[in-house]
Formats: structure tokens, C-alpha cells, sequence
């Protein structure tokens, strides 16, 4: 049997969702569907989540991009693919993305890169330059930012 809420208690269900962490319209959207909520409900619910200013897609896209790239260190391009899919609109993306410090940017990459260096230093020169470029690429970073590193290798 599958739980049924009345709106008022969808709504501090959902509320309780977004205050504990910074949440976009997307990810709320399929919490309600998986709560069981038809698309009438769903709509009320979001429109007074934005309205009490539980739900605020700049504010999470700036929340998201930061923690990912301090936390995960995650470049510009894999943060962007992620937002995209969470549905973000394109002027926050990039609200989000201007959240990152280019000084810190660099200075990220390339701790990652020497670090990444160091753990492949034993493989054949033509594996090493391989996966340097696979580790950075998979966690976002820019090809044109690993090739310079790469060539600045020899």
C-alpha cells in the first residue's frame, strides 16, 4: 500500500526535503512524483516552495558548482554536464560556474595533475600521458588545459 498526503502534509514533507539541503526544481519535481503526488498538487507545491524561498535555482546552481569543484574537485565541464542535467537553465549554469576563483581554478587542476603524475610515475611514458588525460577528462577538466600540462611534461 502506497502512502497518500494530504497537501498541507506534502508540503512540510517537502519542505523538510529542501531545508536540509539545497535542492533544485528538478530533483523536487521526482520526490513528489515518487511521494505519489498528481501534477496539480505538484505545481501548488513547488510555486510555494520558490514563493517561502525553499527552492531557488541560482541559489543552487552557485551552491552546487562551488561544493562540487572544492569538495570533489570537479572541473567546469563536468559541473556544467551535471547542472544540465538536473535541468538547470543555461544563465544559471553560468551564474554557478563564476562562483569558481580562476586563481584557485588552476591552482586546482594542477595539484590534481601532479598528484595524478606521481600515482601512474611507474607506467610506460605513452600509458602515463594516457592516464593523466582520462583521470582529468572524466572529472571535468578542460582538454585544452591537460594537453598544455602534458606537453609541458617533457
Amino acid at each position: 500500500m502506497k502512502n497518500t498526503f494530504t497537501l498541507l502534509e506534502a508540503l512540510h514533507k517537502i519542505q523538510r526535503y529542501c531545508a536540509y539541503q539545497e535542492r533544485c526544481h528538478y530533483e523536487v519535481e521526482e520526490k513528489l512524483k515518487t511521494m505519489g503526488m498528481i501534477p496539480a498538487a505538484r505545481e501548488i507545491l513547488i510555486s510555494q516552495l520558490i514563493e517561502e524561498d525553499y527552492l531557488n535555482e541560482s541559489r543552487f546552481a552557485q551552491h552546487y558548482a562551488r561544493g562540487k569543484f572544492r569538495i570533489k574537485k570537479w572541473g567546469k565541464i563536468r559541473i556544467q554536464k551535471e547542472l544540465k542535467a538536473r535541468k538547470i537553465s543555461e544563465y544559471n549554469v553560468k551564474l554557478g560556474l563564476k562562483e569558481i576563483d580562476p586563481k584557485d581554478y588552476l591552482q586546482t587542476f594542477y595539484l590534481l595533475f601532479e598528484k595524478r603524475r606521481e600515482a601512474v610515475k611507474k607506467e610506460k611514458p605513452s600509458l602515463r600521458k594516457k592516464k593523466i588525460f582520462d583521470y582529468l577528462v572524466y572529472r571535468g577538466w578542460e582538454t585544452s588545459l591537460i594537453y598544455e600540462a602534458l606537453n609541458n611534461l617533457e
